[in-house]
């Protein structure tokens, strides 16, 4: 297949203000996010890939050298290059350079659409890690956007007996029964963390849960799981809302030695979310909502900010060969 020669690159200057234009097809540097491909062109010392392998990229590219990197912690690397963080680009262009290292073959029953779902699964992926979630655990996730419902999946995968997953939009949970929730409940918007944690413990007929995930960053959510969680259990923050300032219950949690942890991003993930996917433990393909070209790259980002067709995941296509399926 000849290359192509454009790249046609979604630019964002500012607030509701994305353009397209042509930029040159870039020299090694950082530019990417939620993304996978094809590999056209590959540095003379790299061995483990080769032009034509289809890969999945994970977008952060760590210092390597520091003592978060050389421990397996690099997503705390403070010289962290990620995606779309400036200075450095994203990559919803037809064309860019990446690290090696951070770019992972595909298998042959897997394509593009899931390998770039790969990235959020992986953050599903460490916050279950974070939660040490084993064989036969009772979870509740808090939010059933993306991040809630890949994190519900991961649970799942990794053996959780049940999982409740909670939102305040009917469409969002009807979305978390198809995808595996065992439970679900409409939260009101008015409920304060008392009455969210009574609803919780009525569907679980006083069951206590093993691990709690936040993916909503709301304080109320934090203090009804701190609430909720079984003595010994796991708290996971994912969500980052506008509430920095929280004001929490923790002396019941610290005679409970209930662990509040927080998430960033994931490392060593990918190849745990890349064999979910390809041994079917996880389906990431009912995510996807929309398909657009990168030519309709700003009819995209308006159908999700204007919320039409109740987005989650909106795919946009670079190649511009790609026809609508």
């Amino acid at each position: 297949m000849a290359a192509v020669q454009d790249n046609l690159t979604a630019v964002l200057y500012g607030i509701n203000d994305m353009r397209l234009e042509q930029r040159p097809i870039p020299e090694p540097n950082d530019i990417r996010h939620e993304a996978a491909g094809t590999v056209v062109k590959c540095g003379k010392d790299v061995k483990h890939l080769q032009p034509g392998d289809r890969v999945a990229i994970e977008p952060g590219c760590p210092c390597r050298m520091c003592d978060f990197c050389k421990t397996g912690k690099y997503n705390l690397c403070p010289d962290m290059k990620f995606c779309a963080t400036p200075p450095y680009d994203g990559n919803l262009c037809r064309f860019y350079v990446h690290d090696a290292d951070f770019c992972f073959k595909l298998p042959c029953n897997m394509d593009f659409e899931e390998g770039t779902l790969i990235e959020p699964l992986a953050v599903g992926v460490h916050a279950c890690k974070r939660a040490s979630v084993k064989i036969g655990d009772l979870c509740v996730v808090f939010g059933s956007g993306p991040i809630g419902l890949v994190t519900m999946m991961s649970a799942k995968a990794m053996g959780a007996g049940k999982v409740l997953v909670t939102d305040v939009l009917d469409v969002k949970l009807e979305k978390a029964k198809q995808l595996g929730a065992d439970y679900i409940l409409k939260v009101d918007p008015s409920w304060n963390d008392e009455k969210t944690a009574k609803e919780i413990q009525s569907i679980l007929r006083g069951a206590e849960p093993d691990s709690c995930f936040d993916c909503t960053g709301g304080e109320i959510i934090v203090r009804t799981a701190l609430q909720i969680t079984k003595a010994g259990g796991v708290v996971v923050v994912i969500g980052m809302g506008a509430e920095f300032d929280m004001k929490l219950p923790l002396a019941n949690s610290v005679m409970k030695e209930v662990d509040l942890r927080g998430i960033f991003r994931y490392a060593n993930d990918y190849p745990t979310a890349i064999e979910m996917v390809r041994s079917r433990r996880v389906n990431v393909k009912p995510l996807i909502t929309h398909h657009f070209t990168l030519e309709d790259a700003i009819k995209a980002f308006e159908t999700h900010i204007k919320k039409e067709g109740d987005p989650i995941k909106i795919m946009i296509h670079t190649n511009p060969n790609w026809k609508p399926t």
